[in-house]
């Protein structure tokens, strides 16, 4: 065996844990801290703690709170999106498109969505030189930007209604 390559063996080595436990084992150094022993570990006691090595559980919930209000700034974000107080000149829909509705005396996305709710796509084709297109173009456009129109089914509305042409069919066949 050669000489001095092995470390010197301390029989008696203190072990201390961060609740005041200590043992004594055989190890290379004279003493060892460590943060958890049997006496306070979560599995041996039965409480139920989180045991924090290194500051991870703080760093979690940093990172946690961090995504929620990034969620929380993307719902405001996308609500502000969709206000029907949003001028009509930030959708984007063309100039020509503005011009006629601006014309028209509509200034606000939420104007032409009441026009539609009450008289339909004839309200906005009645406007002189808005025409299918520029009607076709200016739903696209809104409907692009997250707005629901008059008339148009929600996903949700769609699987919860009925499909009344299966009924009838269905109906026809059995008699």
């Amino acid at each position: 065996m050669k000489e001095n390559v092995h470390p010197e063996w301390y029989p008696e080595a203190e072990v201390i844990c961060a609740c005041g436990n200590s043992w004594k084992v055989g190890a290379t150094v004279p003493t060892m801290r460590t943060d958890v022993c049997s006496e306070c570990h979560p599995f041996f006691t039965g409480e139920q703690r989180i045991v924090d090595t290194e500051g991870q559980v703080d760093r979690f919930m940093r990172r946690l709170r961090a995504r929620d209000e990034s969620l929380r700034d993307e719902e405001a974000r996308r609500a502000a999106q969709t206000s029907p107080a949003l001028p009509i000149a930030e959708v984007g829909l063309g100039a020509r498109i503005e011009s006629l509705l601006s014309d028209a005396g509509i200034t606000t996305v939420g104007e032409v969505l009441d026009l539609l709710q009450e008289q339909g796509d004839d309200g906005l084709t009645e406007i002189k030189g808005f025409g299918l297109k520029a009607l076709a173009d200016t739903k696209r456009g809104l409907r692009s930007r997250g707005y629901v129109l008059p008339g148009d089914e929600t996903s949700e509305e769609a699987a919860e209604a009925p499909d009344t042409e299966t009924e009838e069919t269905e109906a026809a066949r059995a008699a």
